[in-house]
């Protein structure tokens, strides 16, 4: 009889156990891009090395360095807007936006004028400079912005940060929408029809190599095109936002010289009802010293993730938990 009564204990404590494990656990999205661009890879680095489900292996040990039960994951989305418009409504925890977009939101100006605020958003990170990509075929002629009218170009998804960048980069160059034939499709979508004959260029706003592009300018005779504050002022006169940028020669075949552009910074938002304990650890995650390893080999745009521009060009508060990390480093008073 001792021997089944320690048989039940044995199962008694594995399953009290197994019960504490399964209350500890909890989810975090991360809303991305499409899955050719960058938010998408980068987003599934970042999960990864926040996550610490239950059973891991401790950091000491080897094992994850994130957040003790937490299960993180990036799904791919539609981009920045429809990341923040999640985040609002609460059907994302956390998502990518474009510095742009996040600021417009919060302030309800820009693209949001005459919409509520998203008062609610706060920051967790910036994380790297998105280059603004005009990609043109190279039969199409196209060698500047103003050289689009009467071309057929694909603008990217409603939705997307790359969108309201492209209509504000045509309007500082005199033209709009109704000077050129848009369309409204993600950058894998266009290449395809770019390799088909039938789109002669499209935009897309992301960290460099962006895979679709490299997958086209490796099939297909394509050439980036410069944009500029030179070229077009008013563009940086406007929209404080915009730094100027480079495309290196040689990031995209068949384009050995460095190309212009300007950039915007790709940002990791979330709401203010997340709680400040489970931000200042995934705050706390994405700057150690595991996860600066993982960035540094998972992607092309990981390097450029640093603690030191974590802060740059935040225009939403930070969550009082990514505040408290950032104020214990020193990168805040």
């Amino acid at each position: 009889m001792r021997h089944y009564k320690s048989i039940f204990g044995a199962v008694l404590a594995i399953g009290l156990a197994t019960s504490a494990v399964a209350q500890d656990m909890s989810f975090f999205r991360i809303g991305t891009g499409g899955t050719a661009g960058t938010y998408y890879p980068i987003g599934g680095l970042l999960a990864n090395a926040i996550s610490n489900p239950p059973g891991s292996r401790t950091c000491e040990e080897g094992g994850s360095c994130g957040v003790p039960g937490l299960v993180a994951s990036a799904l791919s989305a539609n981009g920045s807007v429809a990341n923040i418009n999640a985040i609002a409504s609460g059907t994302l925890e956390s998502g990518f936006a474009q510095s742009d977009v996040a600021t417009w939101a919060y302030t309800g100006t820009g693209i949001w004028e005459g919409k509520p605020a998203v008062e609610n958003l706060r920051a967790i990170a910036n994380l790297y400079p998105e280059s603004i990509h005009l990609v043109a075929s190279a039969e199409s002629g196209i060698k500047s912005v103003a050289d689009l009218k009467g071309k057929r170009v694909s603008l990217d998804e409603p939705g997307s940060g790359t969108l309201v960048d492209a209509r504000v980069i045509l309007e500082g160059y005199g033209l709009s929408e109704a000077d050129i034939t848009p369309e409204y499709l993600k950058p894998d979508q266009a290449a395809d029809r770019m390799r088909d004959g039938a789109m002669d260029a499209f935009f897309f706003v992301g960290g460099y190599p962006a895979g679709a592009i490299a997958e086209l300018a490796s099939q297909h005779d394509v050439k980036l095109v410069p944009i500029s504050c030179e070229d077009a002022p008013s563009i940086c006169e406007k929209y404080t936002f915009f730094a100027a940028d480079n495309l290196p020669g040689g990031t995209y075949e068949g384009n050995p010289d460095d190309v212009k552009t300007l950039a915007v910074g790709a940002q990791w938002i979330t709401s203010a009802d997340q709680p400040e304990e489970l931000i200042y650890g995934i705050t706390k995650a994405l700057w150690n010293d595991n996860t600066r390893k993982q960035l540094d080999a998972g992607h092309a745009k990981g390097k450029a993730i640093t603690k030191e521009s974590a802060l740059n060009g935040v225009g939403v508060p930070l969550h009082p938990g990514a505040e408290r990390f950032y104020k214990e480093a020193g990168l805040l008073k």
